[in-house]
């Protein structure tokens, strides 16, 4: 069924609608309050699609669907989930966010970079909501030539052209296979209905997750979908572009970058769901990449002394630990990872934004040039660490939650993961609490740090809304995880259904391939 008001496609219009405008507004000042208005609009239409939706049903809701290219059988077609739906306003925040804190900060092209901006959380918006695996392979192309001008554009780095051109190369190379393996899923449909090609494709998620796929055709559309959206995420070997991009990057677009996890997403949305049995099969795979990038990630960040990069590294381990959580295929590990896919947004993307104005400040994020920030700065140094103790999931902060629900379920399913998962926390308070001890407190040692200015009202005000969403996730969790349970319960019940499938060889080979002892096969 269609719904009767276009909800989802004004959500995912109007941002790119106020960014055409934009080209027509020649004040300066004039096109920053107007793109601010849209990004506030955007915002309220993001919480009213959340409003509205009933975290009852684990079916999509809010459905759109359009013939675009009928002779491929290609369609408009959007809707959302317990999974997806939070997403939206997640991505609504942190584009106003990153908006007001680029607010002085961009002095060339402003309406350029606004308009950018903008076009980026449409598209954004559209990886979220599209149900055409078509669709959504378009909105996610289309997510990089944003991201390629305004790090080219407005990076902070001397090299931050090169950076734009690693982090494009990177994700062309993970479209790819992305590409390739939806393209099998179609002609899989089309064979398995006895139609022909191509009027008879498909390319609808709803229709594909009910599409019986070859045992040998499987593993090669999950490998093809993970391995893409992997480059995404990142997981090793592919995460090199995040700390480069980190650095290089304007501090706005690398809080998206690091907020907004799509390449996981992916994986959740789309590899998992369509070839369940490869996934059930290949969980081995997911389970040790995950726990390797979790401990690397961790032990390169307690090499570092700029902190921006330390936070791109705190980024990828803590994709992996996603990813643990992700492999136990079970209720308490997929709450976990979704809870702290969204966690991402709001802490991941605040710590990178706060790094950001103090490179605004003093010209460097690099500990030889900090020390004593605290006494000019107590204000930021307050918000930083409400921020750190969440990312390292501290009690009563939103990281609590979800890192507790992930090593939950990775203890059900490899208790031996459990404990890495464990340790890793461990080094993520060694190195986040061991640079806020080192960069904050202590005597003041340079001049520019004793001249900085504390945060302005604008910039208390955008940190104010996911300060109380930190505190208000970690003391009642239970209002997150019933927009998200009953639809990760029918993405559970997926994955049982192909639990008998699974080869006895199948499972042998995931009791030898982990160190620890595997669950007794329940979802």
């Amino acid at each position: 069924m269609t719904d009767s008001f276009p909800l989802l496609s004004l959500c995912l219009a109007w941002p790119l609608l106020g960014a055409l405008l934009l080209a027509f507004i020649q004040d300066r000042e004039l096109a920053k309050r107007g793109a601010l208005l849209v990004a506030v609009v955007e915002l309220l239409f993001t919480i009213a699609a959340a409003w509205v939706f009933d975290a009852e049903r684990g079916d999509f809701q809010l459905l759109e669907d359009y013939p675009w290219i009928p002779g491929l059988n290609i369609h408009y077609q959007l809707g959302v989930d317990g999974i997806s739906i939070l997403f939206l306003p997640m991505t609504a925040l942190l584009t106003l966010m990153a908006l007001l804190a680029s607010w002085n900060s961009v002095r060339h092209l402003n309406r350029f970079q606004l308009a950018l901006m903008l076009a980026l959380e449409s598209v954004t918006i559209g990886v979220f909501t599209a149900l055409d695996l078509a669709l959504f392979f378009l909105f996610w192309e289309l997510t990089l030539p944003p991201i390629f001008f305004l790090i080219g554009l407005w990076g902070i780095g001397a090299e931050r052209r090169y950076a734009a051109m690693k982090y494009t190369l990177y994700m062309l190379f993970g479209g790819v296979p992305i590409l390739f393996g939806i393209i099998l899923l179609a002609i899989n449909h089309a064979h398995y209905t006895g139609g022909a090609i191509p009027q008879d494709l498909a390319f609808s998620l709803p229709v594909l997750l009910n599409t019986p796929i070859p045992e040998s055709a499987q593993g090669l559309i999950f490998l093809l979908l993970f391995l893409g959206f992997a480059v995404k995420a990142p997981l090793l070997p592919f995460h090199t572009w995040l700390p480069t991009t980190a650095i290089e990057a304007p501090a706005f677009l690398s809080a998206l970058l690091v907020g907004l996890k799509l390449g996981v997403y992916g994986i959740i949305r789309f590899a998992i769901p369509l070839a369940p049995q490869a996934a059930l099969e290949h969980r081995w795979l997911l389970a040790i990449l995950g726990a390797v990038t979790l401990i690397y990630g961790a032990l390169i960040a307690l090499q570092q002394t700029n902190l921006r990069r330390l936070l791109a590294y705190s980024s990828i381990s803590h994709v992996g630990l996603v990813i643990v959580g992700i492999a136990a295929f079970n209720l308490q590990g997929l709450q976990g990872a979704v809870m702290q896919l969204l966690n991402f947004g709001i802490v991941a993307g605040s710590l990178m934004l706060l790094a950001g104005m103090i490179q605004q400040r003093l010209g460097s994020t690099d500990l030889v040039h900090l020390g004593g920030l605290a006494k000019p700065m107590p204000r930021l140094t307050v918000l930083f660490f409400v921020f750190a103790l969440s990312s390292i999931g501290v009690p009563g902060t939103n990281g609590f939650p979800a890192e507790l629900l992930m090593i939950l379920g990775a203890l059900q399913a490899y208790p031996a993961l459990a404990m890495v998962a464990l340790f890793g926390a461990v080094l993520g308070a060694a190195y986040l609490l061991g640079f806020v001890r080192r960069a904050f407190f202590g005597p003041v040692v340079h001049d520019s740090v004793a001249r900085a200015q504390d945060l302005r009202p604008r910039e208390l005000v955008l940190l104010v809304v996911p300060v109380l969403l930190v505190l208000m996730i970690g003391l009642y969790p239970q209002w997150l995880l019933s927009w998200q349970e009953t639809s990760l319960q029918f993405w559970s019940q997926r994955l049982s259904m192909a639990v008998p499938q699974m080869t006895t060889e199948s499972k042998h080979t995931q009791r030898t391939a982990i160190l620890g002892v595997p669950s007794d096969g329940s979802i």
